[in-house]
């Protein structure tokens, strides 16, 4: 095994997906992607996992999970043996199969329980070098500049979607959703719009991530939206997540 000093690797696991990033002093050198689909074999993840982590002895590892199995719970709470529970009001869980994680957001005084694929995690804790584990959800809400009004932000990713919805600097939603198409994002955010009482023109929209790969999302939801904004557009070497 290959040893270079100080390069840092970083995971993110979505729905069917790994993405990693190597990096020296906050400078990415390389980035790879992996996406399963019919053509690819089933435990496509699992290889390049198992490949990524083979390749060398890193200085330290950030992994940040997108998996929509997750529940929000106001900040303090510690009744930590409920976590798998709460989360199974929002996904089916097996408890056998999953490492249940907890990551705190005090900026906006909430904290997430999210589970995590346990064959994962003893690979990359085997590993014996300091590891951080992170919610996609709490990574992305701790970016946020947020102001006193309605607000929409979301983080697009390949066939997933994560959004918060803000009032007055205080989280209203958050949801993590899979869904095969653009339209279905749309469908859902606007549906959730209505429930929530945020009115189109009183909203303010903030778009992230894979804005190129999801142009239909974008340009359908501007023929609703007044006030929309890409903040940030991930490109080759710079994930908004992974940053």
């Amino acid at each position: 095994m290959r040893t270079r000093n100080m390069r840092k690797l970083s995971l993110l696991f979505t729905k069917d997906g790994l993405q990693w990033q190597i990096s020296r002093s906050k400078k990415v050198l390389e980035e790879k992607i992996w996406l399963k689909d019919e053509e690819t074999p089933k435990n496509l993840v699992e290889e390049k996992l198992d490949e990524i982590l083979a390749s060398e002895k890193f200085s330290e590892i950030s992994v940040i999970s997108s998996i929509n199995h997750f529940s929000i719970v106001k900040e303090g709470f510690d009744q930590h043996d409920l976590g798998y529970d709460l989360i199974s009001y929002n996904a089916d869980v097996r408890k056998d199969a999953e490492e249940l994680m907890l990551s705190v957001n005090k900026k906006f005084g909430i904290q997430f329980y999210y589970s995590f694929p346990k064959e994962f995690y003893t690979k990359i804790k085997q590993l014996e070098v300091p590891v951080h584990f992170n919610f996609s959800g709490e990574k992305f809400l701790n970016s946020l500049n947020v102001k006193n009004r309605k607000e929409i932000h979301v983080n697009l990713y390949h066939q997933q979607a994560e959004f918060f919805a803000i009032e007055n600097k205080k989280v209203i939603l958050y949801n993590n959703l899979d869904a095969a198409s653009e339209v279905d994002f749309l469908y859902f955010i606007m549906f959730t719009l209505s429930k929530i009482d945020f009115g189109i023109s009183e909203t303010y929209f903030y778009i992230y991530g894979e804005t190129t790969e999801n142009e239909t999302f974008i340009s359908e939801m501007q023929k609703f939206v007044p006030n929309l904004k890409i903040v940030f557009d991930n490109l080759h070497k710079k994930n908004f997540v992974l940053s």
